[in-house]
Formats: C-alpha cells, sequence, structure tokens
C-alpha cells in the first residue's frame, strides 16, 4: 500500500477520533451554546469534512484508484433508485424510534445524549436547513472516506471482502467515539451494514442516501424527544458512556 494510503489511514484511524473527542470535550465545558455557535460548527464540520474529501480523492485519482473502484459508478438506475428510497425510510424509521425510545428512558446515557442533542442538534427552524447541510455532507463525504477510499484501498491491498468490510467499519467507528461507547457499537454496526450494501449494490449511491436519511431524522426528531427535560447537573456528565 503506498505511503500516502498509510498517512491517511492514519488520519481516520487516529487523528480524527482525538480531533472529535477534543472537540466534545470543548463543547461540554461551555455552560450552554446558542444559535451562533451551532451555526458555527456546521459551517466548520462542513468545511472540514469537504477539504478532507477533497484531499483524498486527490490521492486516489494520483494512485491510480478509477471510480468504479471508489463506488461512484451507478450500476442499474432502477435498482439503485428503489434500494435508496426503501433503505432511507427503513434506517430513518428505525433512528426516529430509537430516539423516541431514548426520550423516555432515564439515566447516565440518557443524560448524555441530551446534553450532546443540546450542543449540536437544531433547536430553531432557522437552524435546521444548515444542519440537514450538514447531514448531506456527511453523507457524501464521510461515505466516499470510509466506503468509498477505505475499502477500494483495502480490497486493492489484497484483503478478502469481510476484512475490508470489517476494517472500514472499524475506522468508522472510530471517527464517533466522542458519542461513547454506545456511538462506538452502533456506528460499527452501521458500518458494517453500509458497507455490506456498498459491495452488493457495487456502489455508494444508496449508503449516500442513507447516511443522509438517518442524520437528517436526528436533526428532526433528535430535539423533538431528546430535549424536553431538563438536567439538574450537566457538569457531572461523562463522555465515557
Amino acid at each position: 500500500m503506498p505511503w500516502d494510503f498509510w498517512l491517511i489511514f492514519f488520519v481516520l484511524g487516529v487523528l480524527l477520533p482525538l480531533r472529535g473527542r477534543f472537540r466534545l470535550r470543548k463543547l461540554l465545558t461551555l455552560p450552554e451554546i446558542g444559535r451562533r455557535e451551532r451555526l458555527s460548527l456546521y459551517a466548520s464540520t462542513i468545511a472540514f469534512q469537504w477539504f478532507a474529501a477533497a484531499a483524498v480523492a486527490w490521492r486516489a485519482w494520483a494512485r491510480g484508484l478509477t471510480l468504479d473502484q471508489l463506488g461512484l459508478v451507478v450500476h442499474g438506475h432502477g435498482r439503485i433508485l428503489i434500494a435508496s428510497i426503501v433503505g432511507a425510510a427503513t434506517l430513518g424509521g428505525f433512528q426516529w424510534l430509537n430516539l423516541r425510545r431514548m426520550g423516555r428512558s432515564s439515566g447516565k446515557v440518557r443524560e448524555f445524549v441530551q446534553v450532546l442533542a443540546e450542543r449540536i442538534l437544531p433547536q430553531s427552524p432557522s437552524e435546521l436547513p444548515p444542519y440537514l447541510g450538514l447531514a448531506l455532507t456527511a453523507g457524501l463525504c464521510e461515505e466516499f472516506l470510509y466506503r468509498g477510499f477505505a475499502m477500494a484501498a483495502l480490497a486493492k491491498a489484497g484483503l478478502p471482502p469481510w476484512s475490508v468490510v470489517l476494517l472500514s467499519s472499524l475506522l468508522f467507528s472510530l471517527a464517533h467515539l466522542y458519542q461513547g461507547r454506545g456511538g462506538l457499537l452502533s456506528t460499527l454496526v452501521v458500518g458494517a451494514v453500509f458497507g455490506t450494501a456498498r459491495i452488493a449494490y457495487d456502489g455508494m449511491i444508496p449508503v449516500m442516501v442513507w447516511h443522509f436519511a438517518v442524520d437528517a431524522v436526528a436533526g428532526v426528531a433528535g430535539p423533538k424527544y431528546l430535549l424536553k427535560r431538563v438536567l439538574p447537573a450537566r457538569q457531572e456528565i461523562s463522555t465515557d458512556q
């Protein structure tokens, strides 16, 4: 594997998780976050993800990875369209039900999720469009990084499909380490599902749509179910849940 691919994997597996962890700790030290801070968070994350995707695309192109290898070619438009719509509706529905269930729960995990929602999720109609822009960016850029580049590079290195899915899913879950152990495990499962679908559909378009749907539902249903109760002591919440 070329040296620049190793460097990209180091960034994805080490630096990005540390960056996310650091940013979360910084957010949690603030007594509260208003509209301006959330919009700034959305804008900076959008810019960073597009920069990262562009840099990786440059190195992938320089090393000869094709659009087909990166999963950017559509094979069977009708089949892909149906898979995108059905998958988005299904995963979006599960996300909605999970957020509603979490909103009715209690305990440390529930408190952590609520504080996270207060700082990240939109809390007014004017914040929703920028958040959806962030969700769209995540659907495009994160899928390109983990199901596009990572899976293509690992496959080109000669790894079998099951290990390609597992390793790319592990990298994806590490990027969400800031969500705690629960987020780490859930994104590992989601990554495995997305990686398997990327192979089954010979492309990333369905999983890009699914990823956007899951994040978009979080922006709509999250505030509805997770911001109903006021926490007694935010400062005692740990990011290790």
